[in-house]
């Protein structure tokens, strides 16, 4: 399918069916991405107040056959929010689209627009007495709209699940600029496909979301945080089932940190306070979240004895206040910052069944050690749910240019380890423009022919985010 540029006639048609100053000149922001990868390429970037002003948008650019990339909180990892190449685009960004339409709390639901930033729709839910779960790193800048169209996970997947399974109904714009009406808030709806489904984690391919129905729970009553340090990763997968076992749905969290992880945020952040006097070899961060009557504190420090009995650990801090609760969470928070300061050379966000990973991590080691044992390897993620974040970054002294020759090695290397261990490549990042290939590599067929086939069914003219997922 050929698209054609965004020229000034084009623009200028656009302009004449919108309020003013719903165009403009894209920003530096707009173009980047965090890694620093890609540098993006639009005539223009729209701004639009409502879903019908997106329609016009997407109508227009259907009419014309011109490509559009949505954008959200600029916060994605893997090329999605920047097109680099091809007939120039317009983006489409939902930031004046941040509202709060409606909040039932005896529903356990409130309705946001696609542009609310994830920290403001979780306070609006804290408002209210109730829990907005999704937590990740870009809290403060990701906007909900985003977030699930990369159906993004964060810490609390374990007890929650990812932005898909925190979303009851959509408001979308699909690629011939129709809108669809689709914000339920019914939790059983069994009427046909479901395009809320199809839509969320489709990274704007399929159509604009332009609001959501979110599931809201309930605040728990007593919470409790704590870090162990374990004597490696199969000794945290022990840990993890004890700790199910003990209190069931109530692990909210269990993150797993190599001694890398803390050694970088040592190097580069090292303002943060650390709970271990020297950097153990692995440790897990472990959030609970009890009902009343229940104490998570005397739970972790149950865990703890039976975890010392075991030989699963020698060492423990449990929070005993919120400022505590907050600097053991700063320290996972804030290890993606001190990756990007320290720059890696190819970074992985790959999920792997719970029980393999002990096996894999290892193998990981020795499969990239055998390419170049100069390069370090920091491995840290979201134990409870299967999903590592396995980063390869050079040697000290050293920058990822160095190593630029042997970046598509490094990647083929842990992807073709992930799939013998029967993982995927892609956790809760998604593909972006990044994966595209390596979902070409890695995916089945059958599934590659049925997404082309979506595809074209819903977005005859390519319009809507080329490049990105499925080509």
């Amino acid at each position: 399918m050929t698209l054609n540029p965004a020229t000034p006639a084009f623009l200028d048609t656009l302009s004449a069916r919108l309020p003013a100053d719903t165009l403009r000149r894209p920003e530096a922001r707009h173009l980047e991405e965090p890694r620093g990868r890609y540098a993006g390429q639009a005539a223009a970037v729209a701004l639009p107040r409502s879903a019908e002003e997106v329609a016009e948008i997407i109508r227009a650019a259907h009419a014309a056959r011109v490509g559009v990339v949505p954008y959200g909180g600029g916060t994605g990892l893997v090329g999605g929010q920047v097109m680099t190449e091809g007939a120039t685009p317009i983006l489409l960004s939902l930031e004046r689209m941040r509202g709060i339409r409606a909040l039932y709390p005896e529903e356990n639901v409130l309705i946001a627009e696609a542009g609310a930033v994830l920290a403001d729709v979780q306070a609006a839910a804290a408002e209210a007495g109730r829990l907005f779960p999704l937590s990740l790193a870009a809290e403060g800048s990701a906007q909900i709209g985003g977030n699930l169209a990369t159906n993004a996970g964060g810490v609390n997947v374990l007890r929650y699940g990812n932005a898909r399974d925190l979303c009851l109904g959509l408001e979308a714009v699909l690629p011939t600029g129709e809108i669809w009406h689709g914000l339920s808030r019914l939790r059983k709806d069994n009427t046909g496909y479901d395009l809320r489904n199809l839509l969320i984690g489709a990274e704007g391919t399929l159509g604009v979301i332009t609001a959501a129905a979110l599931k809201l729970s309930p605040i728990p009553a007593n919470a409790g945080t704590a870090i162990f340090t374990v004597r490696d990763p199969e000794a945290a997968v022990a840990l993890l089932t004890r700790a199910r076992d003990a209190v069931g749905e109530g692990v909210s969290a269990f993150e797993l940190i190599h001694r890398q992880s803390l050694e970088f945020l040592a190097e580069k952040l090292p303002e943060l306070r650390q709970p271990f006097e020297s950097h153990p070899e692995w440790c897990v961060l472990i959030e609970l979240g009890l009902g009343k009557g229940q104490d998570a504190e005397a739970a972790l420090a149950d865990l703890f004895e039976q975890a010392m009995d075991a030989e699963l650990t020698d060492d423990g801090v449990i929070a005993q206040s919120e400022a505590q609760r907050q600097a053991l969470w700063a320290l996972r928070e804030h290890i993606p910052e001190a990756n990007r300061l320290i720059g890696s050379v190819s970074s992985h966000d790959i999920s792997v069944p719970i029980s393999r990973i002990p096996e894999f991590i290892p193998a990981g080691w020795k499969a990239i050690a055998n390419l170049d044992p100069s390069l370090r390897i920091n491995c840290f993620g979201h134990l409870g749910d299967g999903n590592l974040h396995y980063n390869v970054f050079p040697a000290p002294g050293r920058s990822r240019a160095d190593y630029e020759d042997l970046r598509g090695d490094v990647k083929r290397i842990i992807h073709d380890l992930v799939y013998d261990y029967g993982g995927s490549m892609s956790a809760e990042h998604g593909i972006g423009r990044l994966k595209v290939g390596d979902l070409e590599r890695y995916g089945d067929p059958v599934k590659l022919a049925a997404m082309r086939a979506i595809k074209e069914a819903l977005d005859p003219h390519g319009i809507m985010n080329p490049g990105a997922v499925v080509v």
